[in-house]
């Protein structure tokens, strides 16, 4: 790990940024803010630590005033920021529901915030598209003195402020034009990307939108604020948009109190992104007979009473066909090195293979692409000497994502026997 001359810092997954020791430092200014935010968000990116802060399961990037810190995940062979950045993007970019990507791998350029210029250039895009198409509009109400008369006069405002210009009238009327929800989000996004790019080579594609954009007025947004978005036939190519924007919008935290520390923070739960990468990789591979379902809940107990439920509900489940038995997978994001998976993970798994009836079973880990651990289960009673399979299936990054996607597949058929 390192620290550029352009104040960006790198660092891997779990480990700690200091201010009094360690290669690289942060400020007590930076260390302050970080705490400020993780006392005001309860953040489960980072904890803090005495003189600094270690850096949980999350990976991605914290924009902390000018500076920005990135973390990367890290999980087997390779050691080089360089590779493990272009491993953690092209994993985000597999995984998000929107596929907006460059011509070649070459042409996003792999700089230290990279991560986030990939977020900015998705949305750039997509507010290059929308405007190139056309801004929706709306009829909105609005009132204001005009030289013409339409609409309904507003008679306690005309009279106050009109005295002296008998020739303005205070009116009341409908106007159709562009003042629409979503390109107020939109513009109040391009706002924000506008005041935390360092990117030269966005700089040009902001304000050649801005330019373009008409001038919206400010609204606020919060979570809820969101929810409440409804899209329809005319508002439906906005979708890509507004999620990279609810993203960048939810994820910004003014310092109100100094102005110059706020922070940025866009992290992922590695563990959920590995599990949604994989499921991403089988879905993309898959044989024309295989289905493959993620987050299959099942009702695993109940109180007499029928008011209290729990679930249970495996990373992955894949089946051959309508008659052949289930497969489930759970993913988990660590390296083994030889070691034996965790007693509780084991008893997981056995759970899933009774309660689904599952052929065997499968716990998917970044590693070396060795052949499978075949491992199985003990019988429950010497009378009937019944095998359950849990397996282990490591898989080594690759240097290319499609690749490593392939590989994910392949490892997996070959053990399950479903090619």
């Amino acid at each position: 790990m390192n620290m550029r001359k352009n104040s960006s810092i790198t660092v891997f997954e779990h480990q700690p940024l200091r201010t009094d020791k360690g290669n690289p430092k942060i400020t007590e200014t930076q260390y302050k803010a970080l705490k400020k935010h993780f006392d005001e968000k309860e953040v489960p990116y980072y904890s803090l630590i005495n003189n600094g802060v270690k850096f949980n399961k999350y990976v991605g990037v914290i924009q902390v005033g000018q500076t920005l810190i990135e973390v990367l995940p890290k999980a087997d062979k390779y050691t080089h920021e360089s590779e493990w950045r272009k491993i953690l993007i092209g994993m985000v970019r597999a995984v998000r529901f929107f596929n907006v990507t460059p011509t070649s791998e070459s042409s996003l350029k792999l700089k230290p915030n990279s991560l986030l210029e990939l977020y900015f250039e998705m949305f750039i895009g997509e507010a290059e598209r929308i405007l190139r198409k056309g801004l929706v509009k709306t009829y909105r109400k609005t009132e204001g003195n005009n030289y013409t008369l339409k609409g309904s006069i507003h008679f306690s405002k005309h009279l106050n402020q009109n005295l002296t210009h008998q020739e303005r009238f205070f009116v009341r009327h409908t106007v159709y034009d562009s003042q629409h929800i979503l390109n107020k989000v939109l513009f109040k996004t391009l706002i924000l990307i506008k005041s935390i790019n360092k990117s030269p080579s966005l700089n040009s594609r902001i304000s050649c939108l801005l330019l373009d954009f008409p001038e919206m007025l400010d609204i606020n947004v919060n979570t809820a604020f969101f929810k409440s978005i409804v899209f329809n036939r005319k508002t439906d190519d906005y979708r890509k948009a507004i999620e990279i924007a609810r993203l960048l919008l939810l994820s910004y935290h003014p310092d109100v109190s100094q102005g110059h520390n706020h922070v940025l923070a866009l992290m992922f739960d590695m563990n959920l992104l590995w599990e949604q990468f994989v499921y991403a990789s089988l879905k993309v591979n898959r044989s024309e007979d295989t289905t493959i379902h993620g987050q299959n809940s099942k009702d695993f107990w109940e109180t007499v009473q029928g008011n209290r439920k729990s679930r249970m509900r495996p990373d992955i489940v894949i089946n051959k066909d309508e008659k052949g038995k289930s497969i489930v997978l759970d993913t988990k994001w660590k390296n083994l090195n030889g070691k034996n998976p965790s007693p509780d993970d084991l008893r997981q798994m056995y759970v899933y293979h009774k309660y689904y009836g599952a052929k065997k079973v499968a716990l998917i880990y970044p590693g070396d692409d060795n052949d499978p651990v075949i491992g199985q289960y003990f019988a429950e009673s010497d009378d009937i000497p019944e095998i359950n399979e849990c397996s282990l299936i490591s898989v080594s990054t690759n240097a290319t994502i499609k690749d490593w996607q392939e590989s994910i597949w392949k490892n997996v058929a070959e053990w399950a026997r479903i090619n």
